[in-house]
This record gives structure tokens, sequence and C-alpha cells, in this order.
């Protein structure tokens, strides 16, 4: 079958590689034009650009999906189906109905649970043991079109976005040859969705990432692990914003501190980092991000600093 494929992110690289290791035609990938991206803001391609560059296969950088002049140069290419792994951006009917066989995407939940820009994330915010991916077939609303095959996948205990997305991402690839290959064999019905169970896990602001101390350790733990490692939950100490990572609840800790108090910073593990009140029980905070600088152990970042037990985050 000859494939245009559509992505941009790491996420989408073991799809990529796993339709050109089964024999599949990619005649052109569409991936987000160039960007600065980095400490130095220097502009650098997608990683679907540079896997497409090494296996030697077109790429198209449009501005918008819908530019007629990039339009009539992928026709030219006669793709059968186009195959969309986290592109970017939304496709309208004309160009999702392009190809001989339509359009089919990868989706990171198990449809109609976690419709959006970012299901992973918040399929560990809101406490999921589970989810998946669906491959389904396109459809002008977002993420609504009909599943051709899905498979389910737990969620660790203390798992971070950073670990399920790596995860996702093979557990996706193998779903979509799988569902090529059913699709090719005509064994595939595909199952329109109940659109009474559809929930939706909208795109990760960085305001979205602050982390609400109010909260019960659980949750706060869930959020901690959920915008790892970007946008990066954070809070503020001395006015700036501090991110923070590997988050350990202590949901039984009773304290009558403020949310935010620092409770322990001379735990008897050092390993365990710093201890933090919530609005039930406390979370120990492992590693931090000071803004400009690098990831590091809160051992670390405590080290010569005169951070203390009572003082607050915000």
């Amino acid at each position: 079958m000859k494939i245009l494929f559509w992505g941009t992110p790491a996420f989408a690289l073991p799809a990529l590689r796993a339709l050109t290791g089964e024999g599949h035609d990619v005649v052109g990938v569409v991936t987000q034009p160039d960007r600065p991206a980095g400490r130095g803001r220097s502009v650098r391609p997608p990683p679907v650009k540079q896997v497409a560059i090494e296996e030697d296969i077109p790429v198209f950088q449009p501005e918008r999906a819908d530019e007629a002049a990039f339009l009539e140069r992928v026709a030219g290419l006669a793709a059968d189906m186009s195959v969309v792994v986290a592109y970017g951006q939304i496709l309208k009917r004309h160009v999702l109905d392009a190809p001989r066989e339509g359009s089919i995407n990868v989706h990171a939940s198990l449809l109609p649970e976690l419709r959006g820009a970012a299901p992973i994330n918040w399929a560990i915010a809101r406490g999921h043991r589970a989810t998946g991916v669906s491959v389904m077939r396109m459809v002008e609303r977002m993420d609504a079109g009909p599943i051709l095959h899905q498979v389910p996948e737990p969620i660790g205990p203390h798992e971070t976005a950073t670990d399920l997305t790596l995860r996702l991402s093979e557990i996706g690839a193998e779903a979509l040859v799988e569902a090529l290959a059913l699709y090719e064999a005509g064994a595939i019905e595909e199952r329109p969705q109940d659109e009474a169970l559809a929930t939706y896990a909208p795109r990760i602001e960085a305001a979205t990432a602050r982390v609400d101390w109010g909260r019960p350790a659980l949750e706060v733990d869930r959020h901690v692990r959920a915008m790892d490692a970007v946008p990066g939950a954070w809070t503020l100490h001395g006015g700036a914003r501090l991110k923070l990572f590997r988050p350990l609840p202590a949901e039984d800790m009773a304290h009558g501190a403020a949310p935010g108090t620092v409770l322990d910073v001379e735990p008897e593990d050092p390993a365990e980092g710093m201890l933090v009140a919530c609005g039930q029980g406390a979370v120990w905070v492992r590693e931090i991000q000071p803004a400009g600088r690098r990831r590091m152990t809160t051992t670390d970042w405590l080290r010569g600093r005169s951070v203390a037990g009572g003082e607050r985050f915000e």
C-alpha cells in the first residue's frame, strides 16, 4: 500500500519505522516546519523529518495543511491512504478524503475516552488505571471517527507521562501495522464510537502545569507525574518557577501546616528529597529543575541553600 505519513514528534517515529519495516511504500512524509527549540532557541527539524531524510523519503513541511500548492504536490504521489500520528494540525475533510482509502490515525487512548491533544497526560492526572491506543478512521470532528483497532495497556502506579509516552508509541506502531494488515485482508469491521462515553483531554498549557498544593497528596503526585517532562509541573520559589519531578505521595502524613509548606528537608533517606504539605497528606519531591538550569536531585539542589522547614511554595 502506498502511504502518505503525517507526523512530527518522537512519538510518531516507531510508527514510521514500522511502516517501512513491514514493506509499505511510504511515498512522502508531512511534518511541521522547523522551529526554534532548546535553551539557545536554535532552529531544529522535527524528529520525523530527520528519520524521513535518513530513509530517503520525500519531506513536506507546509505551514498549513490545506495550502493549495502543497496539496497539488502530494496529490501527485498517488497515495492509497494517509496515516496520521501526532501531526499537530487539524485536517479538513478534503485533505482527509484525498487518498483513495481515506485517512487513519493512531491515538494514544481507548477512544471515545480522552479525545484531544494530551490523552497520555490526562490519563495519569485523572488517575486512570489503564489506557491504550486506538487506530481510527479520521473524520472532521476531533478523534470521533470509527474505530478500526484498539490495544489496551495498564498504567503503573508511579508511571510518568514520559514513561507512558515511550511505551504507547511502540504499542501504537504495532497496532498500526496490525490494523493495516487486517484492513488489506478485508477483516476489519469499523466500529462507531459511543458519543455518550466521550471524554476530552485538552492541550496542556504552562498554566495547567502549576501545582495546586491544596489538593490531596495523591492528586498532587498524579499531577506531577502527568506533567513530566514537558512542560514540567511547577511551583513558585522566591518568585521564580521551580519544576518538580519524581514525586512520592505520603497520603497518611498528618500535619497542621498550610499547603505548600516544606515539612522536612533532612529525611533519614536523602534519596527521598523534600517533603511538602498538601491539602491532605504530603508529597516527597525527589528531583528539581530551577529556571534556566538542568534537572537534578532535590538533595543536590538543597545543598548549600537555606530552604528550611516552614518555608512555603506557592
